[in-house]
């Protein structure tokens, strides 16, 4: 597989199916914006989406740490060693290679692996399988985050209640419940949209930031000696005190820098500098002294080891802290269901997954979309989740490996960045790249450990994206080749019904395809069965840039191929959605004049059937076969009103 080159045609028409997986050079730019939004509400708008999920970490991150070291946190060495890695983790994962590095390497405007893999292709030049695979695997990995987020930032805010005055051991066995319908409520108002909701999201996790940094800074005083924990030499002390075990415990240091890389892929949300400000003088401000705090109040009560988070929690503040953090912990997992929806929208326009119902859910705002088949796909996961695991303890070891997968895919990419699109040297790739390789290669590793404590869930939900996003770009890639050798050249029909004219009637009609050099399926039958020919014919063919967006000046291009006929290309970014008919809109001021009352568009439809003698595997024919069946009509993704199409089909095995 990794010899092949994973690329076909350009995504386009139903008739291949609608998004072969090549998407041609684009030069879109990012046409988002911030108006006229102060920077103060921008900042704090960033401070909601983006760091809502790095936010619930202190539930469990310090916990877990010391619940796997040797000493179970009960050795001034375990407090100050685990502080100290997580202090130096923030710095060196989140600020130095996110905040700093990886987000100048941004694909105009916009963050993500998905992006940075366009960004890669697009420095590269050419069609990279290597690059293909990584941005694949990523995005794989980033589903499993999306299901783990939800279940662990929820049922870690919920267990506050085993704490909780008066109820201590009384609701145990509530937990788990409630936890439950708190997500499947959030799950269930997805399909109206959360834009009215969204604008509370910023000034509410501010207070809980506030709330972690307030209670942090009270707890330090416990002990102040726990400020030495910001010397790195103490987390180097404890690894080495603990032997194996403390390349272990790395992995529950990991947890408390989840949520680094929506830094990076929510940076088109809201632009570098509110994200670099948020994070660098408010939220790792406060997270550090929460940190600290935890560390402090352990020093001074080592029984505090067991729930540090809700330990350091004043009791006469307890409920207002354990509403705030529920809150926080929904808004968390709401924007990792958004960024869910956001991958899935450019995966579908990438060519890597098939086309999927993408819903509007604002008429005013295109970013706020509801996809849901995958509401649908990370409710059950979440389910499941709590069912299986039951614990934030055990979620914990699930959680890493995912989010450490999809930051060693960052770093692999940003190599083919530095190297082809910035020009450096291979001296300064290697200085700048180096550590933070090896920095993700040993919590990548370590979270490996925890395969049979959990890590396996995101491994195999993993794998098993991997060869659905694999099957459909093969199995688009071996269609579109069948298809091209059983065609006939346009330009060889033109000339045949210059010879042979076929009956002629008024109209326009619109022809969909991936490939314009070809005759499409839909203009072959309507001529064999039909025997006719429109006045006007538009040979359509829809693509997607390896840019985010694209301006409208740049969104459709006419080429006149004969008196007859004209090659049409609209191309989006893939971050956009296709809207045909709007983008003929944009045809017309160029001259391309038809009356779309009077306008047919014809789809070729193929009916594939599986062949085991021939192309993929018999097992891997069937499931591209299912995904085909199952993709979103192709009138509904590209907004063509459905009383002007015609389908036309033909049966092709794969």
């Amino acid at each position: 597989m990794a010899g092949a080159d994973p690329h076909g045609e350009a995504p386009a028409s139903a008739e291949t199916q609608p998004n072969a997986p090549t998407p041609p050079p684009g030069d879109g730019s990012h046409a988002g914006g911030h108006g006229g939004a102060g920077k103060r509400a921008l900042i704090i708008g960033a401070i909601g989406v983006v760091f809502g999920d790095i936010g619930t970490s202190p539930f469990y991150a310090m916990r877990e740490a010391l619940h796997h070291s040797r000493s179970g946190g009960q050795m001034e060495l375990a407090v100050l060693g685990v502080v100290s890695l997580v202090f130096w983790a923030l710095i060196l994962v989140v600020t130095l290679k996110y905040v700093v590095f990886l987000m100048r390497a941004d694909n105009k405007g916009e963050g993500g692996t998905l992006a940075l893999m366009a960004l890669a292709q697009h420095a590269v030049g050419r069609r990279s399988a290597l690059i293909f695979i990584l941005g694949v695997c990523g995005a794989a990995l980033f589903y499993g985050d999306g299901i783990i987020t939800p279940a662990v930032s929820v049922l870690g805010a919920m267990e506050g209640l085993k704490d909780a005055p008066g109820l201590a051991g009384r609701v145990d066995g509530f937990v788990l419940p409630i936890s439950a319908g708190i997500l499947i409520g959030l799950f269930m108002i997805q399909s109206r949209g959360t834009a009215s909701m969204a604008r509370w999201f910023g000034p509410l996790t501010a207070v809980w930031f506030l709330v972690l940094g307030g209670l942090g800074l009270y707890h330090i005083f416990d002990d102040v000696s726990i400020l030495r924990a910001l010397s790195p030499h103490y987390g180097v002390m404890f690894l080495f005190d603990n032997g194996f075990l403390g390349f272990v415990i790395l992995g529950s240091v990991f947890l408390a820098v989840t949520g680094a890389e929506a830094l990076y892929a929510d940076m088109g949300h809201f632009g570098k500098a509110p994200i670099r400000q948020g994070w660098l003088f408010f939220v790792l401000p406060c997270l550090t002294l929460n940190y600290l705090g935890q560390g402090g109040l352990v020093l001074a009560h080592p029984e505090a080891a067991a729930n540090p988070f809700w330990m350091m929690v004043p009791q006469i503040a307890y409920w207002p802290v354990f509403i705030i953090a529920t809150i926080a912990a929904v808004i968390a997992s709401q924007a990792v269901i958004t960024g869910a929806f956001s991958v899935t929208q450019q995966a579908v326009q990438l060519g890597l997954l098939p086309r999927i119902s993408i819903l509007n859910t604002s008429e005013s705002q295109a970013g706020q979309i509801f996809v849901p088949a995958v509401n649908m796909m990370l409710m059950v996961g979440v389910l499941f989740l709590l069912a299986v695991f039951q614990t934030s303890s055990n979620l914990a070891a699930a959680y890493g490996i995912a989010v450490t997968g999809s930051m060693f895919v960052d770093s692999l990419l940003a190599w083919f960045v530095v190297r082809r699109l910035w020009k450096w040297s291979m001296g300064l790739s290697l200085l700048v790249l180096t550590p933070f390789i090896a920095l993700d290669l040993v919590f990548l590793t370590s979270n490996l450990l925890k395969i049979p404590q959990g890590a396996w869930f995101p491994l195999v939900m993993g794998a098993g994206l991997l060869v659905v996003m694999w099957t459909w770009v093969r199995g688009s890639q071996i269609l579109t080749a069948k298809t091209r050798k059983d065609s006939l050249p346009l330009t060889d029909l033109i000339e045949m019904l210059r010879a042979r004219p076929p009956h002629r009637v008024p109209g326009t009609a619109i022809f969909l395809t991936s490939d314009p050099e070809v005759a499409p399926v839909a203009l072959m039958h309507n001529l064999k069965h039909n025997k006719i020919l429109h006045e006007k014919n538009v040979i359509l063919t829809v693509r997607t840039s390896d840019r985010p967006r694209v301006p409208e000046d740049k969104r459709v291009q006419i080429e006149p191929v004969s008196d007859d006929f004209k090659r049409l290309t609209i191309t989006y970014g893939f971050m956009e959605q296709p809207n045909v008919p709007k983008a003929l809109g944009v045809c017309r001021r160029q001259g391309l004049k038809f009356d779309i009352m009077s306008t047919s568009f014809f789809l070729g439809r193929r009916s594939v059937v599986p062949s085991a003698t021939q192309g993929m595997p018999l097992w891997q024919d069937r499931l591209y076969i299912f995904l085909m069946r199952n993709a979103a009509n192709p009138t509904d993704f590209f907004h063509i009103p459905p009383g002007r199409v015609v389908e036309l089909g033909a049966q092709v095995s794969v």
